[in-house]
């Protein structure tokens, strides 16, 4: 399922967003003004701006015959765009967050990142982090990388295929093939995954070409401190820079035309 690889660019790579998100105990005072130095420390970076509120799912609580529904408050999410749009911050009462659809490498996304923290901690100075985590979301399209006709038995492997691994299956007559698992891995660290085909859907519009998902959430939860998720971004990095490369065939490496870093 993990493999050691040396790391490559890809002139196709499929990721269509890369999200680091870290969570610290709540703190009422983000939600309770506009974060007008923290935009002012970064803006020159991200200098447009929004503020949203989002309702979260109600909660059903209480036991048989006392059930109560509870609503949730609102959440304040603050959002710090850069200028082209494809770099996001996110900030909320108890978590900060750098998004982009625009992922080269890991040190100019962890030099962006650092950017952030250097201005989120000394502003808001949380007590520790509870998590840490980054996703890699990739959708891989065989029309894009010149693999039409090609199964997906022979882009990835077996453990991230489930049946459609077997070679007297019919891909095209599968509804729904995916596997999500969360477990345990190296490091510390845990992963949440989901791997499979799927069709995509943007607004009203929905892609007539069905491609493999992998959805590859690392993350850490435990009480860490402020001064050490450095370290532990960059474990996390490893152990899913492991899991991409323990995914993927070497046809599949190859289709997306690799330079090494």
């Amino acid at each position: 399922m993990f493999l050691d690889r040396d790391r490559y660019l890809y002139r196709k790579h499929q990721l269509v967003e890369v999200i680091c998100q870290l969570r610290f105990p709540t703190i009422l005072s983000i939600s309770a003004r506009e974060p007008a130095d923290f935009q002012e420390a970064i803006r020159r970076d991200f200098p447009q701006y929004k503020r949203l509120l989002e309702q979260p799912q109600p909660k059903l609580t209480g036991g048989p015959g006392n059930f109560r529904v509870e609503e949730p408050q609102r959440i304040t999410n603050y959002q710090f765009l850069s200028a082209d749009g494809k770099w996001k911050v996110n900030l909320t009462n108890n978590f900060v967050a750098l998004a982009t659809p625009a992922y080269t490498k890991w040190e100019d996304f962890a030099a962006k990142l650092d950017l952030v923290l250097a201005q989120f901690i000394p502003v808001y100075r949380p007590a520790y982090f509870e998590r840490v985590g980054l996703r890699f979301i990739n959708v891989f399209s065989r029309k894009a990388l010149d693999l039409e006709g090609v199964p997906f038995r022979e882009l990835f492997q077996p453990a991230y295929l489930g049946l459609l691994g077997e070679e007297d299956v019919r891909e095209e007559g599968f509804a729904r093939a995916g596997q999500d698992v969360e477990c345990a891995i190296s490091g510390g660290c845990r992963v949440k995954l989901h791997a499979g085909p799927g069709l995509l859907q943007r607004g009203s519009v929905k892609d007539s070409e069905i491609k493999f998902i992998l959805d590859n959430d690392v993350f850490m939860n435990d009480k860490l401190p402020v001064n050490q998720c450095a370290p532990a971004l960059q474990t996390v990095h490893i152990q899913a820079d492991r899991i991409f490369a323990g995914a993927i065939t070497d046809r599949l490496h190859e289709a997306m035309e690799p330079e090494p870093l």
